[in-house]
């Protein structure tokens, strides 16, 4: 009999395993050959590769998505936040959706350039760009990559709107960008916050801002007058559920005009992942969790449908709803589940003149 070594937690990362890509031929396992060399493995490091498309707007028609267009300045997040939907994308390149999505990351470092390409073609039509839908534009290698700020400046010399989310604090270098864009109605932001408990934040999302520094962002987006809203997402029954109050709450406090949620998600390999997080860091809790997961996805811990997969059904999820309509309503809140209700402009879009273009008469 095959001696597989058990999967074990490593400190700073999410999750627990590595388990071979879906679509792989072959699956690897780690197996004890007698050389009992396991604990003596150098801590998982994080690695970049560029990669070079020949677009970077990514445009949707779901209905379920409230934009049409967005920019994903990297594949994978060091973030590492366990419940990520995105993590099943890494499979697309034969690597794992646990440890590998937030170890072995993607860079297009040539965002900046294909935006002001797509923006110069004839017949572009502006709407709000969203960045940060899929993995997180501000993760911890943006601080030397830069790509974000790149783009934000192509989207700031052509007055283009548009909508960030982030969980990360390093948003509040590009308020010298963000600032001026918001004050023309050409910029949102919003901070993800799951939790106010930093134990659990830690374990969750354990290369993410503090919930603290989240907040700060708020604050300080909001003193430069960026319209800022908070996402308590995701909302997980049994573990973070409870906090959705005084999540929203703190943040309108720090100044978010904005508030909304979304039910945890499992499509594919996370269903694994969470369950294998659960019995790391809530052995206590995890059959509450799943149960209740069960209770709001019709049996299921994951049901694919239009209108019901970011919201769940059942009496669970419709209490859900209510909680946040009646915080919405108590606080005058716009639903941050609907970007457009922040009436970003689109009226202002110039493209600054090409080399060898004529120059306007006036």
């Amino acid at each position: 009999m095959i001696d597989v070594y058990p999967n074990t937690f490593q400190k700073g990362r999410g999750a627990v395993s590595n388990a071979t890509g879906r679509f792989e031929e072959k699956t690897v396992y780690a197996v004890n050959d007698g050389w009992d060399l396991q604990d003596d493995l150098p801590p998982l490091r994080t690695s970049v590769t560029d990669e070079h498309p020949k677009t970077i707007i990514t445009k949707n028609s779901s209905p379920d998505v409230p934009f049409d267009r967005s920019i994903n300045p990297y594949r994978g997040c060091e973030h590492g936040c366990v419940y990520c939907f995105a993590r099943p994308t890494h499979a697309f390149h034969g690597l794992s959706s646990g440890l590998d999505f937030e170890s072995k990351l993607f860079a297009k470092p040539d965002a900046a350039k294909l935006l002001e390409a797509e923006l110069q073609k004839p017949g572009y039509v502006v709407d709000p760009i969203s960045i940060g839908t899929n993995t997180d534009p501000y993760q911890p290698i943006e601080r030397d990559r830069r790509i974000m700020r790149d783009v934000l400046e192509v989207l700031d010399a052509h007055n283009h709107p548009v909508s960030i989310v982030t969980k990360s604090a390093l948003v509040l270098r590009d308020l010298d960008i963000l600032g001026p864009m918001a004050a023309r109605g050409l910029a949102s932001v919003g901070l993800s916050v799951t939790t106010l408990d930093l134990d659990l934040a830690r374990h969750m999302e354990p290369r993410a801002a503090t919930p603290s520094r989240r907040l700060h962002a708020i604050r300080e987006l909001t003193n430069a007058g960026v319209k800022t809203f908070c996402l308590a997402a995701p909302m997980i029954p049994g573990l973070n559920d409870h906090e959705l109050e005084n999540i929203v709450i703190a943040a309108v406090d720090a100044g978010a005009v904005g508030a909304g949620y979304v039910l945890l998600r499992l499509p594919l390999e996370i269903k694994e992942l969470f369950t294998e997080w659960l019995d790391e860091h809530e052995p206590g809790r995890k059959s509450k969790v799943l149960n209740m997961m069960r209770a709001s996805r019709n049996g299921a811990l994951y049901v694919m449908g239009w209108g019901t997969r970011q919201r769940g059904t059942g009496k669970y999820a419709d209490l859900l709803e209510a909680r946040m309509n009646r915080l919405r309503t108590q606080h005058r809140l716009t639903n941050a589940d609907r970007p457009a209700e922040f009436k970003l402009r689109t009226d202002l879009f110039t493209l600054p003149p090409r080399v060898g273009d004529q120059l306007q008469l006036l």
